[in-house]
């Protein structure tokens, strides 16, 4: 096997050839001599004067009058020529190449390049790892060079079943010197990528300007063409010829895409023959959200922070006030639901006060994903035109939820009277999560879902099982289950019953019965029954009370607080925390108390009061069971013991928060006593301290008002799925007088 010696601590080789001084193989060689990576480089081009110009440039240190010459002595040779010269190159080349040297190239079509290496050494030789950087302009030669045209881009490697450790290793090294970040996939899937992403982009651009140009009035199009023409004709100054090579170079996969976007055109124009609005409208915001997902990802940014590896921290200034009137984000609960409901609804739905936050966000792309037309959201405003009970089409890919246990869980009822297959994956977070808990009783139903080790994340839903209602007595309380179960239901042949063994939110019930579809509650029961229909309507998502936890316990423990939280929903299954404040001494009054699309909702003022300690009623639990981490910071503010039990559920959330939350206080100074299905927690001072809130959004929130009552600075590492759920959280404890500050955004 071949070996190249590479300088571990200044990762370098000692010789570099370019065969091809272009703009791309000039970059290469300019960011590799000033990087380091090279510590001589040598460029060839057929045209002598070029390579020269480049000694003269600085882009190489040497330049070859002959292919002997560039290769004989070097340790990574890069091709950088036209596809269609690969085979001829690589035949010029092979001769002179020392034992231990590797080739890779920076063609934009990986097969062909096989091809030629296979022609020319009748084999995969293991010294052999294909590459292409996504980057370039439309400027050429050696006068382009840019040391700096790869930073901040990607490039691709495709390595070949033969292709060694070593030689992969030493061509990532060289990208990751330019700057680049370095992705891996298999020649076909590279190719067929290109095609659509690149390929047919250059050829349409081609093809529109060149229709333009032949138009009788085609000097005034030009003339007055606008930015946007501009923009997406620029491509259409690249290099023809190049250009020419690449499409025959990857026929096939080109044509296979072309065919697609044509068929897709000609979509279009049928919208626009029938006057189609809803056609229309469909592909345009489901373009639009795609576009924007896309530049965001570019940008190492997301629709969901979820997918965002920045390491956010929060730094806490100990002390603050807590004063103001703030209305805070909309129910994510509710949020989920209503676009869940709308899409599934008969006519349109329209929503106000979505939650923007990254969970439901999640779930709006993905009914987009299975053909759902849906405008916004904008400020809050999201409008749906609902396909109907059985309107959904198969989604192109596997359905993406982040970190949101609720998505996944209710997805898994939604489509499990599906006629199609889906996959539901997620991020790091939710492979966590179990999932068990809403496969069994699906499939006791009928449903056929196949689930990760452990009945974890991912799950693998077939479609077209016929489902029966069943008559479930729930293990644990949990809402997320009983919701899935009822909304299999409506898909399936007779009655579902659902019991619970203590009460959970009842947003689910709630709203099934505000689109039209009767559920019936009797106690611990509730039954729907299958067949049934949805009608839209309009949707008032109140505050999130989960949301608004945080200010109530700010407020509660920070002397001389006085805040007033607006229109937050007060669902009956939702108020633990409340309750449990009020138990503890908390000065909370509620008022303005009306009914919103079925929903209680009010204005709850918290004014500052001493708290004590007290054993949390155990009917409570499941009625605060997401804000218990920030009920946690409230009993260490009380005087005496707070014990919490029968929480077990705090366990499988985004983190294990009994443990969690006990870890991060023993930072602060403060002593727990962890039990398996709660805490006990005495009132006692908090110092700062540096805590970790194992990317849980609620951890996060909970550790920052802590600081209001710190006797020393605290930093939150960590903090970047706090979008999750509260997108404006800083913004608001800014307001209201928290001294926040955040590290690590984009």
């Amino acid at each position: 096997m071949r070996s190249v010696s590479v300088d571990k601590l200044t990762q370098q080789v000692d010789v570099m050839a370019i065969i091809g001084l272009g703009l791309i193989g000039g970059s290469i060689a300019k960011s590799s001599r000033l990087s380091g990576f090279a510590k001589h480089t040598i460029g060839y081009s057929l045209n002598f004067a070029e390579a020269s110009l480049g000694v003269e440039l600085g882009v190489v240190d040497e330049a070859a009058r002959s292919i002997e010459q560039a290769v004989s002595n070097a340790d990574v040779v890069i091709i950088a020529v036209p596809v269609k010269a690969f085979e001829s190159v690589l035949a010029d080349v092979k001769p002179y190449l020392k034992e231990s040297a590797i080739i890779t190239d920076v063609g934009s079509v990986k097969g062909c390049f096989l091809e030629a290496v296979k022609a020319v050494f009748g084999v995969l030789p293991s010294f052999v790892v294909p590459g292409h950087p996504i980057a370039g302009s439309e400027k050429n030669g050696v006068l382009a060079a840019n040391e700096n045209l790869f930073k901040n881009h990607k490039v691709i490697l495709t390595p070949h079943e033969f292709s060694s450790e070593n030689a992969v290793q030493l061509v990532r090294t060289m990208w990751e010197a330019a700057g680049s970040t370095v992705l891996e996939m298999t020649v076909e899937h590279h190719d067929e990528v290109l095609a659509a992403t690149s390929h047919l982009p250059h050829l349409i651009a081609f093809s529109l300007v060149d229709t333009l140009a032949g138009e009788e009035d085609s000097q005034e199009i030009f003339r007055y063409a606008a930015g946007g023409f501009r923009d997406f004709t620029r491509i259409a100054a690249s290099d023809p010829l190049m250009w020419h090579d690449i499409f025959l170079a990857n026929q096939d996969a080109l044509l296979k895409v072309l065919d697609h976007f044509s068929q897709d055109l000609n979509y279009l124009r049928k919208a626009i023959e029938d006057k189609d609005s809803q056609r229309l409208l469909g592909v345009f915001t489901r373009a639009k959200a795609a576009r924007e997902h896309f530049t965001k990802i570019l940008s190492g940014q997301s629709y969901t922070n979820t997918m965002n590896t920045n390491n956010v921290t929060f730094k806490m200034k100990s002390g603050g006030s807590v004063k103001g009137s703030i209305r805070v984000a909309g129910d994510k609960s509710i949020s989920h639901r209503s676009i869940m409901l709308g899409a599934l609804a008969d006519g349109i739905t329209e929503v106000e006060g979505f939650l923007e936050g990254e969970d439901s966000l999640a779930t709006l792309q993905a009914f987009r994903d299975m053909g759902v037309v849906i405008e916004g959201p904008n400020q809050g405003k999201v409008k749906i035109y609902g396909v109907g009970l059985h309107g959904l089409k198969k989604p192109p890919g596997p359905i993406y939820l982040g970190n949101s246990g609720t998505g996944m869980r209710l997805f898994a009822g939604l489509l499990a009277g599906q006629k199609f297959d889906t996959d539901l994956v997620g991020d790091e977070s939710l492979t966590k999560r179990p999932m068990e808990r809403v496969a069994g009783p699906l499939r006791l139903m009928g449903a056929q879902i196949e689930s990760a080790e452990g009945g974890r994340p991912p799950l693998k839903i077939k479609g077209g099982a016929p489902l029966k209602g069943i008559h479930y007595d729930m293990p644990m309380a949990s809402a997320q289950v009983k919701s899935c179960i009822l909304l299999a239901g409506m898909y399936a042949e007779g009655e579902t019953l659902v019991s619970e063994p203590a009460p959970t939110r009842d947003h689910t019930e709630r709203m099934l019965n505000g689109f039209g579809y009767p559920v019936e509650r009797n106690g611990a029961l509730a039954k729907i029954k299958g067949g049934g229909s949805l009608t839209a309507g309009k949707i008032d998502v109140p505050a999130d009370i989960s949301s608004a936890a945080f200010f109530m316990v700010a407020a509660s423990i920070t002397p001389d607080a006085d805040i007033t939280l607006e229109h937050v929903g007060l669902n009956p299954t939702r108020v633990g925390v409340i309750n449990i404040l009020k138990l503890m001494g908390a000065d909370i009054t509620i008022s303005n108390k009306k009914e919103v699309g079925g929903e209680p909702v009010g204005d709850v003022r918290v004014k500052y009061a001493p708290l004590k300690g007290i054993h949390i009623p155990e009917d409570q639990v499941p009625l605060a069971i997401d804000e218990f981490p920030v009920l946690f910071i409230a009993a260490v503010c009380a005087e005496g013991e707070t014990v919490l039990t029968g929480a077990e559920e705090l366990r499988v959330k985004e983190s294990d928060r009994i443990q969690v939350m006990a870890d991060g206080l023993a930072q602060l100074g403060v002593r727990t006593d962890v039990r398996p299905d709660g805490i006990v927690i005495k009132g006692s001072r908090m110092k700062g301290g540096i805590v970790h809130s194992h990317s849980d959004h609620r951890i996060a929130m909970s550790f920052a008002v802590a600081s209001l009552r710190a006797e020393g600075d605290i930093q939150i590492e960590d903090c970047a799925n706090v979008a999750t759920s509260f997108p404006n959280f800083v913004e608001l404890a800014k307001e209201v007088g928290m001294n926040i500050t955040v590290e690590g955004l984009n």
